[in-house]
């Protein structure tokens, strides 16, 4: 089993938005923070990208950018120019003069994520994914959101399904990009996986959820003692394995909830509870409420009294 796989698949990304870009003589924009992971290819020329609290970043033809939870931030042609405010639109938008040939041009796009796991990927990325033309993997990527567009601008069968294959494959590429993968200060699952016997440990964990893992158990496997495994993983992962074990189990709960086509006995079984109530307790703990309130809300309900999150939704891994 790859965790990496199973974590995408469970954000289920879906209702992309892809438009082109232009622009030409000075210019700039400035958008609101939205939720919605947002990408985007240039084509020709440059711009210069300024997000909440960061210092301009020049992206040029063939960069790919990723920012897995819009934050706040400016889009203009040179740095420092006053920036307009904007709204996202899903129509080609064009800045600057409305005439004559595009001195920038790129495409944009956004897309929706499960909200009730949105943890998971806030967890795997940094808060901005800049891919350099020069690292070799723009043109891959290039050809997804190409091919994300074409399927945004028709209305062919399977688009929604098109689509969801096309953003997965948007963020695994983004996930293997070296800069990405070497993040050694970054705590998560990319850490764990670098390592060949952590690796080992969570494919077991994520092959078999049910199986009442110890960390004994999985440190046999890693190869390791049981204290070096421990201190190895909570290093690599942020959490212990035990820990680590408990919150992919509940993202598995989350969204069979939200679905709606489990019983709680069911969802019991399939993660490595004894009984409905023994899991009702442990997601009541977790999240804050019980799991049938947690469906009947569509996951709105996992926040504590008084509005204080629950640590789970706040940090994954």
């Amino acid at each position: 089993m790859d965790p990496l796989s199973d974590i995408i698949a469970l954000l289920r990304p879906h209702t992309a938005i892809s438009k082109p870009i232009s622009g030409r003589g000075r210019w700039g924009v400035r958008y609101a923070a939205h939720d919605a992971p947002g990408f985007t290819l240039i084509l020709k020329g440059v711009c210069w990208i300024s997000l909440e609290g960061r210092e301009p970043l020049k992206l040029s033809a063939g960069d790919f950018l990723l920012l897995p939870s819009t934050p706040a931030f400016t889009l203009s042609s040179h740095p420092g120019i006053a920036c307009e405010p904007r709204r996202p639109m899903d129509v080609p938008v064009r800045h600057g003069d409305p005439e004559d040939e595009a001195e920038f041009d790129s495409l944009g796009g956004t897309f929706h994520i499960e909200p009730a796991n949105a943890p998971l990927l806030l967890a795997l990325l940094p808060r901005m994914v800049h891919i350099p033309a020069s690292e070799g993997r723009a043109g891959r990527l290039g050809r997804v959101i190409e091919l994300i567009g074409q399927e945004c601008a028709e209305e062919e069968p399977g688009r929604e399904m098109v689509l969801q294959r096309l953003l997965e494959v948007l963020l695994v590429e983004a996930l293997r990009w070296r800069a990405v993968a070497v993040d050694e200060a970054r705590a998560g699952l990319l850490n764990g996986l670098r390592d060949p016997a952590l690796a080992r440990a969570l494919r077991a964990m994520h092959a078999d959820v049910r199986a009442g893992w110890t960390v004994a158990g999985l440190a046999k496997l890693a190869g390791l003692s049981r204290s070096a495994f421990a201190a190895r993983f909570g290093e690599a992962l942020g959490c212990g394995a035990i820990e680590y074990l408990a919150r992919w189990r509940m993202a598995l709960a989350k969204d069979a909830l939200i679905l709606g086509a489990k019983s709680l006995d069911s969802i019991a079984d399939e993660i490595g509870y004894e009984s409905a109530s023994a899991f009702s307790t442990a997601f009541r703990k977790r999240l804050g409420c019980p799991p049938g309130l947690y469906a009947r809300t569509g996951g709105a309900a996992g926040i504590r009294p008084a509005g204080r999150s629950v640590p789970e939704l706040d940090s994954w891994a």
